[in-house]
């Protein structure tokens, strides 16, 4: 009898799927209004999911509360899986302009600093603690920069630190918050492969973003989010002309073409454009 080959990358998530994060009616307000509201979806391990929506959509606040930043004022936030739970499972990187670059602290150290939820304070890292961040650099290709000081990187290399900071942590839950703003297309390449190899250690990964033609090409579903979450499916469930009106209203306009939606995403607040086929 013959064997049947299958894609490594679906078999981990055909095969055995397991919720990684279940969301239950996230509710957070400020003292100048709603956040986000109602917010209720389950995320599969292993799985990519793309955040899009406008500037103010409330996907960084979304971000911040699952990585335990900032509470909820309503709703149910639960990692079914154990290790979900756990400290340093969940890791979250923020925009690159939250970021004080000019701090004097090696690549080494950055992402040492992944360890310091599972060594505590006040032990000293140790062989092993030493090994997982060289295992680490060496994932996002950055082995070679260990002393190099992180404000000599570029854009692209100080995400792929980041990133492996992430791993030292030994997160299942990584959030990345608009992690391809300035860079070029090379290193956005660069970032995606990554992102690609870390699916066969099942790592769940939420990427904000404004490009909706990189999340149809690169995710496995996108959340369209202003406020309320609009819709959650594969790209052609969620990107329709309705919905993406809801969520853009007059800072989006859409161009049938021969090849689907054109959109043109006017993000009004960053002075941005965005142009993508969806």
């Amino acid at each position: 009898m013959g064997s049947q080959q299958v894609h490594p990358a679906r078999s981990l998530l055909s095969l055995a799927p397991a919720p990684a994060l279940e969301l239950k009616d996230l509710t957070i307000c400020y003292s100048s209004g709603v956040a986000l509201e109602n917010i209720s979806c389950v995320i599969q391990r292993g799985e990519r999911i793309a955040v899009v929506g406008p500037n103010g959509a409330g996907k960084s606040t979304l971000f911040k509360v699952i990585a335990g930043l900032e509470p909820a004022q309503r709703g149910r936030l639960h990692f079914p899986d154990s290790a979900g739970a756990a400290p340093g499972a969940v890791a979250y990187i923020p925009q690159r302009n939250q970021v004080d670059w000019r701090f004097p602290v090696s690549v080494f150290d950055v992402v040492m600093m992944g360890r310091t939820g599972r060594i505590g304070l006040f032990r000293r890292p140790d062989a092993h603690d030493r090994a997982q961040v060289l295992a680490a650099l060496e994932v996002v290709k950055m082995g070679q920069f260990t002393r190099r000081q992180i404000s000599e990187l570029s854009g692209g290399q100080q995400q792929r630190v980041f990133i492996a900071r992430a791993l030292a942590q030994e997160a299942t839950l990584l959030l990345m918050d608009e992690p391809l703003t300035g860079l070029d297309l090379r290193s956005q390449d660069d970032i995606f492969n990554i992102l690609a190899d870390l699916r066969h250690q099942r790592v769940t990964v939420l990427t904000a973003l404004h490009d909706l033609q990189l999340a149809a090409r690169h995710f496995d579903r996108v959340m369209l989010l202003n406020r309320t979450m609009i819709g959650l499916g594969t790209p052609s469930e969620v990107f329709t002309p309705a919905q993406l009106m809801r969520a853009y209203g007059g800072h989006l306009h859409l161009i049938m073409t021969d090849e689907g939606i054109l959109t043109v995403a006017d993000t009004c607040c960053d002075h941005d454009e965005v142009i993508s086929n969806a």
